[in-house]
Formats: structure tokens, sequence, C-alpha cells
């Protein structure tokens, strides 16, 4: 198997999985989804609200903005606490504002200052004059099959490497297979058509069908995959595919063990 990195950033990541079949990115597009762990909001005790929203509406707000996270804290049901919520599962914010202002993530305090909300500027609520919410929230660590709020990894997607032949001696230089091209994937140069783009290939096959003549072949390759996924910001992209190795290698073990028992 060979990986090749073709795009990365703090949120964002594009891989070139090569040797390798569907079956084995899907296993991993699944557990970049759904089971990198993460903390979000559980538990929200609303002291006041004079809002025009009601306790549930701001409750679900509040439960879905993206927290920080790391190995510090544990999953109740592994903690020493049996479940009842210590500072080793659980963080604590609190929130007190008066209008008239718009209310923001930010305004959401923690009390380890190290886990602000990732993104600061998400509206929850505007309070007018003499309005008022004041309320205490619980963060747990959870993972993206138990809710959506604990999704890490919010977009991850792959498809075939594409794969363009031209039959240069089919090919009448008509430039129709170019301009159907909705990636701008073709060009033409000297009365000949050449690929500018490959990976930018959707595999629609407009191309094809424009070609009158036949000159031109497109398909996907299920050894060669272009995978990609973008986080909500709370873990960088190399983390969240580190940690996903992490636990696909963990999985792999745990059933080779147990294999191991019964054959």
């Amino acid at each position: 198997m060979k990986v090749e990195i073709t795009d990365l950033s703090d949120e964002e990541m594009e891989l070139v999985v090569d040797e390798a079949n569907p079956y084995f990115v899907n296993t991993l597009r699944r557990i970049l989804t759904e089971e990198i762990p993460q903390m979000a909001i559980e538990d929200v005790i609303v002291y006041d609200n004079t809002s025009a929203l009601f306790d549930e509406i701001i409750t679900h707000r509040l439960c879905l903005l993206p927290l920080p996270w790391d190995d510090r804290f544990r999953f109740r049901d592994k903690c020493s606490c049996k479940g009842e919520g210590c500072s080793n599962c659980t963080l604590h914010y609190t929130l007190s504002k008066e209008g008239p202002c718009t209310i923001y993530s930010r305004d959401l305090i923690p009390e380890i200052p190290d886990y602000a909300i990732v993104d600061p500027s998400i509206p929850i609520v505007e309070l007018k004059e003499e309005q008022r919410l004041i309320l205490e929230a619980e963060a747990m660590v959870g993972q993206g099959r138990e809710h959506a709020k604990w999704q890490a990894v919010s977009r991850a997607s792959y498809k075939y490497y594409p794969e363009i032949q031209i039959d240069n001696k089919k090919c009448d230089g008509c430039k129709q297979c170019v301009d159907a091209c909705p990636n701008n994937c073709l060009g033409l140069e000297n009365g000949k058509i050449f690929v500018k783009d490959l990976r930018s290939c959707s595999l629609c096959k407009a191309c094809v069908e424009a070609c009158e003549s036949g000159a031109i072949t497109v398909n996907g390759s299920d050894q060669k995959i272009i995978f990609n996924f973008e986080t909500n910001g709370n873990i960088k992209a190399k983390d969240a595919l580190l940690k996903a190795v992490e636990l696909l290698d963990e999985k792999y073990k745990e059933f080779a063990k147990k294999l191991s028992k019964t054959v």
C-alpha cells in the first residue's frame, strides 16, 4: 500500500491511497466519523431564560458547539467516579448575560481556560432589553456513533482515482469534450486533446458523451482511491487520521486475539 498526502491543513486532508480497495478506505471513513472520542455538552441547567427561545432550543445549540479535546478526559463509564461526573470526565461551562446583546459561543466560559469553544463567533441567541440568560453546562466525552455532536470529522468521502485515455488517431480536435468537462480537466494544444488536471476529474463522463468519434474513455481505478475529510476544528486533521489508524489497529488486534481462541 502506498499513501500520498496531496492536501493538508489544520482542518482538511486529502490522501491518495494506492494498492488499496474501497472496503479498507470505507472502514477508515467510518472510524473517523463515528469512533474518534470528542468532548461535547451533554447536560444544561438553565437558571434564568427570558429570551425569545425556549430552553430546549438554546440547549440544542449549545450541545452542537465544537469543543477542544485531548486525552486528559475519560469516558464517564470508564472513569473511577463510575459516571458521577468528576474532573477526570466532566468539564463545566457557565454563561450569564443580560440584553441588549447577542450571545456568542465565546460567552460560554469554561472552568479551564484552555477549553474555550473552538469557534468563538457562533451566535446562540439575541437578547433584547431586560432579557437574561443564565445557565450552567456540563461537557463529557462521547463518540459520533452515539450522536452527531460528538463527531470529530464532519465530512469524509472518497472516490476512485480517475483514468483518462485519449486515442489521438480517432480524435479530430473538435474540442467538444473540452467544452463539456465541468471541472476543466482537459485542454487542446496543437490540435490534440490532453489532460490538464487528472485528480479534479469527477468521473461524470460528460466528455465521453460529447465525443462523437469515441476517442476518449474515462474509468475509475478501484485499486487507487482519493480520500478526503474535514474536521469541525476541535482536532487537527493529521491528529484525527492518526487516532483513526490507532483505533483501527486495536480492532484488528482484538479480532485476531478472539479468533485465536476459537480456531
